[in-house]
Order: C-alpha cells, then sequence, then structure tokens
C-alpha cells in the first residue's frame, strides 16, 4: 500500500477567542480557513469580507487596518469574535471538508462576557449552533458567510443582513439616552 493512502488528516486547533468582559455583540464563525490558521488570524484571506462588513456596522475601516490593530478596535466596539469549532479535521477550508468537529466550550461565556446579548453566525455551519445560544438567553442572527466561496449575494445584500447585528444594540442605546 503506497504511504500515501496511510497518511491521516492530523488535527486542526483553531484561535483564542477575541473577547472581553464589556461585549456585547459575539460573531461565531465555523473554524479558520487555512490561510487564516497559517496566519494565526480570523479572516486572513484577502477575499474573505469579514472586515469590511464588521468596519461598516461600526463605522471604521477596519480592512485597511493592520491586524494587530484590527482586533483592539473590534473590542473597542464592544465586538467579541470566536468559532464554534475548537478543533477538526479538514483538507483545505471548506466547510464541507471538516471532519471530526470539536465545539468549543461556550459554558464559560457568561462569566467572561457578562454583557454578552448577541451572537452572530458567520454562515450556515456555525449558524446550526444557533438554537443552543437562543435556549441560553442570547439574541442570536444567522448571517451570509463572509467567505469568498459565498458570492451568491453581492457585498450590500450581505451588508443589510449583517446590520440585524446592530439594529437592536442601536434602538436600545437610543433609548438608553433618553433617561
Amino acid at each position: 500500500m503506497p504511504s500515501s493512502d496511510l497518511e491521516s488528516t492530523s488535527l486542526l486547533t483553531g484561535l483564542a477567542p477575541v473577547i472581553a468582559p464589556d461585549t456585547r455583540i459575539l460573531i461565531l464563525g465555523s473554524f479558520p480557513g487555512a490561510q487564516s490558521l497559517a496566519a494565526q488570524q480570523y479572516y486572513a484571506h484577502p477575499r474573505n469580507q469579514f472586515w469590511k462588513l464588521v468596519g461598516e456596522l461600526v463605522g471604521e475601516d477596519l480592512y485597511n487596518l493592520p491586524y494587530n490593530e484590527r482586533l483592539p478596535r473590534l473590542l473597542a466596539h464592544r465586538f467579541g469574535l470566536w468559532d464554534v469549532l475548537a478543533a477538526c479535521e479538514r483538507e483545505g477550508s471548506l466547510d464541507s471538508a471538516i471532519r471530526k468537529p470539536a465545539a468549543n466550550d461556550f459554558e464559560r461565556l457568561r462569566d467572561l462576557c457578562p454583557q454578552l446579548e448577541t451572537v452572530g453566525f458567520n454562515g450556515q455551519a456555525s449558524g446550526k449552533f444557533a438554537p443552543q445560544f437562543e435556549q441560553a438567553g442570547y439574541r442570536s442572527v444567522v448571517l451570509p458567510s463572509s467567505s469568498p466561496a459565498h458570492m451568491a449575494m453581492r457585498f450590500e445584500q450581505k451588508l443589510a443582513v449583517w446590520r440585524r447585528l446592530v439594529d437592536a444594540h442601536l434602538a436600545s442605546d437610543s433609548i438608553a439616552q433618553l433617561f
């Protein structure tokens, strides 16, 4: 038997969460793509629209910032970032290639992010976890994927759905300012 037949896909480990105690909106992807894992950066693929979408939501050009400046700016706007999977086996970057998925430990979110209200799921694969978060009392929004593999929607169409992440917060912040 050739050695290539004996090779197995190794276990991949995801990235650490980007969260703070005052995080109000958490965006969960499925699992970092190969380019993101290699760079150890969330959404490192240059055609991924994540940083442009979130930049539009917070009113700041996150896409053109160096990565090490993006994360503090994201946290300053009370956004957090993580993935639903802590580890898996996968060849390539497609969610459909994920094997042996292991979920992250979300039980500790309430302690780590006591102000967390909304969880957004970047794509259908992570969106499968939405009912779990809704049962825990969080508002959840399943979003169209920011991945370059998901180009069925134009950027403006995706952005219209992504705005649902902040709509409830903008309304509650406006009401709070009245009192």
